[in-house]
């Protein structure tokens, strides 16, 4: 019986009043993606008519997903030169004769600032001027815009550029 007497006269084991547990997860960034139209279709002109002509190339949107702590990206822009009928020195407009301003933003989402962008000539000779807007800020983010393309009516021989339907690619990339 004294050994029975002992266990009942040891104090009680103190009970928990709280636990940690650890928790971790994992958050994958997403894209960085930019959309364009397909076509745009710029204002017209006569070929007695002025030297230049512009024209809205339509809503063009960057999302990123990346969410980087530093989200920060740039378009740059490029451009083929115009061309028409048999392809001739007469018949083509040089992509140093467009020109693009992004405009303001016409829509954003995240913290940050979308900086628009103008690129007098989009000769593409210095990649580094090229720039049609930028965004700095944190995490995921989206800017939307409207670009005019702006375009001298003047042919590679430096003359008025003759008469027809003129077609060219402008390249908008995001990095």
């Amino acid at each position: 019986m004294a050994a029975s007497a002992v266990g009942l006269l040891a104090p009680a084991a103190n009970a928990a009043t709280s636990a940690n547990t650890t928790v971790t997860f994992t958050l994958t960034g997403g894209a960085l993606a930019i959309t364009a139209p397909g076509s745009a279709n710029l204002s017209s002109s006569t070929a007695t008519g002025t030297p230049t002509l512009s024209g809205a190339l339509g809503s063009t949107s960057v999302t990123d997903g990346r969410g980087n702590l530093a989200a920060t990206w740039t378009v740059t822009v490029s451009s083929t030169d115009f061309i028409t009928g048999g392809h001739s020195a007469d018949e083509t407009i040089p992509k140093a004769n467009a020109s693009y301003s992004s405009g303001a933003a016409t829509a954003f989402s995240g913290t940050g600032a979308f900086a628009p962008g103008v690129v007098a000539s989009l000769s593409g000779t210095l990649p580094a001027t090229q720039i049609g807007g930028t965004w700095a800020g944190v995490s995921n983010n989206s800017a939307t815009w409207n670009p005019t393309i702006g375009v001298t009516l003047l042919n590679s021989n430096n003359t008025a550029a003759v008469a027809g339907t003129y077609t060219g690619t402008i390249t908008q990339s995001v990095a």
